[in-house]
């Protein structure tokens, strides 16, 4: 069974499955899927209008830091570089996913393009919380003169900015994972702004320049937090780790409750992207169940109970003895 690349996993509900019959023979069919365009993609112009005003911005803010020696800025401009690259990244993902798959090996199709940049995305962001962090040490006791007035003015522009990519990415974050994202990044580096503007503040009217050290820091620090929550859950898909909020004892649990279901074994779930679960079993049945029936209630447990729409199920008939302990 192929899986068609030509859409989202969640544009349709479905399971596959293979049944063995007491004699060994293999029964039912094989079939394709065809998805709609994805959640993602409809909501593409928001993505591009939020990636060009905030890549736009980004290389304003970090020419007025470099000016007046702003290391929140600096900071600032840096986090905005992460959501420059999760912004582009959403936008390539949704290309990349959607490409037909001309080669025929791309069996699940290109759906973890968004994950391999996701990862690039988390590169980036500790890459510039380490170089801000040993900037702002070695600021530690030097007097260095800091441009408020240019400070707050930036900050205040990049919030102007952050705050309408938040109304564009809204909408979408509600229907799409990858969306989501962006929109959960965008809203992160709003708090990056603010922080600029307290750092201002604060410079301007205590007349003391390490504030905006301290500031930087604070926002160095939130970015690779950050960074290693996103980087944790990309080694979890590509390590093909259960998908979060899924316990595999809980799956065995619901399908032994199927009726004509004795047993679970081989169990195995991965997300093959955000959003996207899958699953493969083997459901050990009575002799006298009915191995479509069995599929069926199967299929509605993994939907109904885990939101699994992509399940490859194989029914044995207990004493068969057509599948042996696989030891991987």
């Amino acid at each position: 069974m192929r899986k068609n690349p030509a859409g989202p996993a969640d544009s349709d509900s479905h399971s596959d499955s293979q049944t063995h019959s007491p004699k060994g023979e293999k029964g039912g069919s094989s079939h394709g899927h065809s998805h709609g365009f994805s959640a993602a993609g409809k909501h593409r112009w928001r993505l591009a209008v939020a990636f060009s005003i905030t890549a736009s911005f980004f290389v304003v803010e970090l020419i007025v830091g470099l000016i007046s020696g702003s290391l929140a800025l600096l900071s600032d401009a840096g986090h905005m570089a992460a959501d420059v690259v999760a912004l582009g990244a959403a936008l390539v993902a949704t290309s990349i996913a959607t490409r037909p798959d001309r080669s025929g090996r791309r069996t699940y199709g290109s759906y973890r393009a968004e994950v391999f940049a996701s990862g690039l995305a988390v590169l980036l962001m500790l890459g510039v919380s380490v170089y801000i962090a040993i900037e702002a040490i070695a600021r530690i006791g030097e007097k260095v003169e800091v441009g408020s007035g240019a400070m707050m003015l930036v900050g205040a522009l990049g919030l102007l900015v952050n705050l309408i990519a938040i109304v564009l990415l809204s909408a979408g974050s509600k229907e799409s994972l990858n969306l989501k994202g962006a929109y959960l990044e965008v809203m992160a580096d709003t708090l990056g702004s603010v922080g600029v503007i307290v750092a201002g503040v604060l410079v301007q009217s205590t007349g003391q320049s390490w504030w905006d050290t301290v500031i930087a820091l604070a926002i160095a620090v939130f970015v690779a937090v950050r960074a290693i929550i996103l980087g944790r859950q990309v080694l979890a898909v590509l390590g093909q780790h259960a998908p979060e909020g899924i316990q595999p004892e809980a799956v065995v649990e619901q399908l032994r409750t199927v009726d004509g279901v004795e047993q679970v074994h081989d169990l195995h779930l991965w997300a093959l992207t955000s959003g996207m679960n899958v699953a493969t079993a083997h459901l050990v049945t009575s002799k006298d169940a009915d191995p479509t029936q069995v599929l069926a209630g199967a299929r509605q447990v993994m939907l109904d109970k885990f939101e699994i729409d992509h399940a490859t199920l194989q029914v044995e008939p207990t004493g068969s003895g057509h599948c042996g302990e696989i030891n991987w």
